[in-house]
C-alpha cells in the first residue's frame, strides 16, 4: 500500500483523523496497547499508530479486525457524527435482523428480552438467579 502513505486530501484527512481519535479512545477505554492490537489484528504496530493519527488510509479488512477486536460495528467506526454511539449501531442491526424472523420467533426473542431484563433487576437489588444461591 504505497499510496498510504502520499498525503490525504483535505476531506480524507478529516475522515481518517475522526476515525484515527474514534480507534484510539476505543483501545485506551478497553486499556489496550497498540502492541497488542497489531498482535491481535496483524496490523503492524507503527501502521496503528499512523491510523490512529490520521496518517494512515484504513483498508476494509483491517476495519473489520479493529471492529473484531473492539467489539463495536464497522458502521459506528465509520460514523460522522460525533455524538454516535456503538449501541446505536447494534441496535439498527438487531432491528435489520429481527424483522428477518418469525413471528413467532420475534415473540421468543421478546420474552427472551423480559427474561434477561427480570435477571438484571433481580441482580441488582442483589437476588441471585434461580439455581445460584
Amino acid at each position: 500500500m504505497a499510496d498510504d502513505l502520499e498525503p490525504l486530501a483535505d476531506g480524507d484527512g478529516a475522515a481518517a483523523r475522526r476515525l484515527g481519535e474514534r480507534l484510539k479512545k476505543l483501545r485506551e477505554y478497553l486499556g489496550m496497547s497498540q502492541q497488542h492490537v497489531a498482535e491481535r489484528t496483524g496490523i503492524p504496530r507503527s501502521a496503528v499508530s499512523d491510523i490512529e493519527r490520521g496518517l494512515r488510509r484504513v483498508d476494509a479488512v483491517e476495519l473489520t479486525k479493529f471492529a473484531r477486536l473492539y467489539q463495536v460495528p464497522v458502521s459506528w467506526l465509520l460514523d460522522e457524527d460525533e455524538q454516535a454511539t456503538a449501541d446505536t449501531h447494534a441496535l439498527a442491526l438487531f432491528t435489520r435482523k429481527f424483522r428477518r424472523l418469525t413471528s413467532e420467533d420475534q415473540a421468543q426473542v421478546a420474552d427472551f428480552a423480559d427474561y434477561l431484563a427480570a435477571r438484571r433487576a433481580a441482580l441488582e437489588e442483589g437476588h441471585p438467579p434461580e439455581g445460584k444461591r
